[in-house]
């Protein structure tokens, strides 16, 4: 049985039954960077497109996991998960190829790391980037 709650540090968390051992709680965050990661390892994808905040937190910690937050927003509710994505794409690429790779990619690695459902994986391509 899955159920969606808070805890202390305002994470929302999915939380799973696993049997007689406890429950295991994935955040929506966790969720948010493997869709970012999944998202950039396709070819014709440049990068995530940032929002401010997140790009301010990418530029100050440098680090991989707050880059590919950047341009993702995910809904986890009842082991249902909707993610919205925004994404640079490399000129030259096939937009619509790309963006279904993206959305094949993204789901397949949310459902097989995390055992959720995705229902809808949403892109919004930002920008067009000259290599």
């Amino acid at each position: 049985m899955a159920d969606t709650k808070n805890i202390k540090d305002n994470f929302e968390v999915e939380t799973r039954e696993t049997g007689s051992l406890g429950e295991v709680k994935i955040a929506d965050e966790v969720v948010a960077v493997i869709a970012g990661i999944a998202a950039t390892e396709v070819e014709g994808v440049d990068s995530m497109a940032g929002n401010s905040t997140k790009d301010i937190v990418g530029k100050i910690s440098g680090s991989k996991i707050a880059k590919s937050m950047r341009g993702v927003k995910v809904e986890v509710n009842e082991g249902k998960v909707c993610v919205d994505l925004s994404i640079n794409v490399s000129y030259n690429y096939n937009i619509p190829e790309v963006s279904e790779k993206v959305q094949d990619r993204v789901k397949t690695a949310i459902e097989n790391m995390t055992g959720l459902t995705v229902l809808e994986v949403n892109i919004k391509i930002a920008y067009v980037v000259a290599n």
